[in-house]
């Protein structure tokens, strides 16, 4: 049994703020960054210097707006879905899920719903709605699951600085906080709420009203464990906050202990993930974070890039439970 850290990052702008979150890995290290808000296609997702940083990644981006990654320490994360299921119809690039060391990631960005009531509160609520049911199969599957992103709600009051402002938010109103609930009710653990059972913790500062300077946070980004998981820790990296160019998001991260290790099977019986050539190098020879934004490595073959980066999942996959659709790739059908 070892220890596995899994961090959640709204990044804001994964080009933008390339440089924080190339620091942010290189200080501490998670063995799995979720990341969200990428606002990148997928032909301008940094994986160049992300390898060179040490990280395998996989990732689902859009023009502009949304956008999501997987991202693994030394290994090549293995997808196993994109896209939540339920509505065929939906574009938006805010969800993503992957296999490492015997644990299945998912990561998700959920709606902000603003303003509301309107039509993008009923997205979110539709939206959470489908998470909600892909999550009771995700726990019904007896595998050990995290689920990790911004879920653009505040819990309860306990996790915001002052309710005054935000009433008529979409984050707090009573419906996102009771989809919250039943999420939690199908029986998983909000790592950091469970961690720090009455103290104010935040993950997100808004640009405005001094925010950041008076700690007048909300607490949106959550990872969340299935029953089989156990946790040793869990916190915030509140430093990324205040660095030059930030996110308005910090980090969250829980550490797990997992069974066995890289080479173990994972979801369905795939292999877990395997080391890259780029990642081995990384981890003989740590490449500063500097360095890795300023100088890009040999690219990957476009044939590969395009492969992994432009992948589009026919819509009878995505009908497919995250478990049998590992097993029938396993298998090679």
């Amino acid at each position: 049994m070892h220890s596995l850290k899994i961090a959640t990052f709204n990044i804001n702008g994964v080009r933008t703020r390339l440089q924080s979150l190339l620091t942010w890995l290189e200080r501490e290290a998670p063995d799995v960054a979720c990341l969200q808000e990428l606002k990148a296609v997928d032909e301008g997702f940094p994986i160049d210097e992300i390898r060179a940083a040490g990280y395998g990644a996989i990732w689902h981006g859009q023009k502009s707006w949304n956008g999501v990654a997987i991202l693994a320490r030394g290994t090549d994360p293995v997808e196993v879905r994109r896209g939540l299921p339920g509505a065929e119809d939906d574009t938006q690039s805010r969800y993503l899920e992957a296999a490492v060391e015997g644990v299945l990631i998912a990561c998700l960005y959920l709606p902000n719903g603003n303003p509301q009531p309107g039509p993008k509160f009923d997205y979110k609520l539709a939206w959470f709605e489908r998470l909600i049911r892909h999550a009771q199969a995700l726990r019904d599957s007896g595998h050990p699951v995290v689920i990790a992103g911004d879920f653009n709600v505040v819990p309860t009051d306990d996790d915001i600085y002052n309710t005054r402002s935000w009433l008529k938010d979409a984050l707090l109103q009573p419906e996102s906080r009771e989809c919250y609930r039943r999420l939690l009710a199908q029986g998983w653990t909000d790592a950091l709420r469970a961690r720090y059972p009455d103290e104010k913790i935040y993950t997100f500062w808004d640009y405005f009203r001094q925010h950041w300077q008076t700690n007048s946070g909300l607490r949106i980004d959550h990872l969340l464990l299935s029953p089989e998981l156990r946790m040793r820790d869990a916190g915030v990296d509140k430093w990324v906050r205040g660095e030059e160019k930030a996110s308005d998001h910090a980090p969250a991260w829980v550490v797990i202990d997992v069974q066995g290790g890289a080479g173990e099977e994972a979801v369905g019986g795939k292999p877990a993930a395997k080391k890259t050539a780029a990642a081995k190098k990384a981890a003989a020879k740590k490449v500063p974070a500097k360095k890795a934004a300023a100088k890009k490595p040999a690219a990957k073959p476009a044939s590969e890039a395009k492969k992994t980066a432009g992948r589009t999942t026919p819509a009878s996959e995505k009908e497919v439970t995250p478990v049998a659709r590992a097993r029938r790739r396993a298998s090679g059908a």
